[in-house]
């Protein structure tokens, strides 16, 4: 990673800058970084129909696979909350399948120098991975 994760994590807070959340006021920004050092953020998007809300690490994924970036070393997600935002259930199996290997890092708005990392394996360790 050409990058340390202390800007990994300052992107995605400037990343959340883009949240478009009027109903929770939850601001989430994230940050994937490409193993050539690209970095491509995102910030949460919400809808009056909840099941249609986006989340931060999915505008980022998204958005770097349909202009064809791959090959992620780490994603950072900032929000205001203690210890940083979690990424949910739909966003840790959309990383097992396109950044497996990438190292992924939160903080809490309000302290971006606690920064906690974990692995996308640790965090969905028996991804749905392998479909027919």
């Amino acid at each position: 990673m050409t990058l340390k994760k202390s800007q990994l994590i300052h992107a995605a807070a400037r990343a959340r800058n883009g949240s478009v959340s009027p109903y929770s006021h939850f601001k989430v920004g994230a940050a994937l970084l490409t193993k050539t050092g690209q970095v491509v953020g995102g910030a949460n998007v919400e809808s009056a129909s909840y099941g249609l809300t986006c989340c931060a690490e999915r505008v980022a994924l998204f958005k770097a696979l349909t202009e064809g970036k791959k090959n992620f070393t780490a994603i950072a997600i900032v929000a205001r909350c203690d210890g940083g935002p979690m990424p949910c259930g739909a966003c840790r199996q959309l990383l097992a399948e396109y950044a497996p290997e990438a190292a992924v890092f939160v903080a809490d708005s309000d302290n971006l120098k606690c920064i906690r990392e974990f692995t996308v394996r640790e965090l969905l360790p028996f991804a749905f991975l392998d479909v027919p």
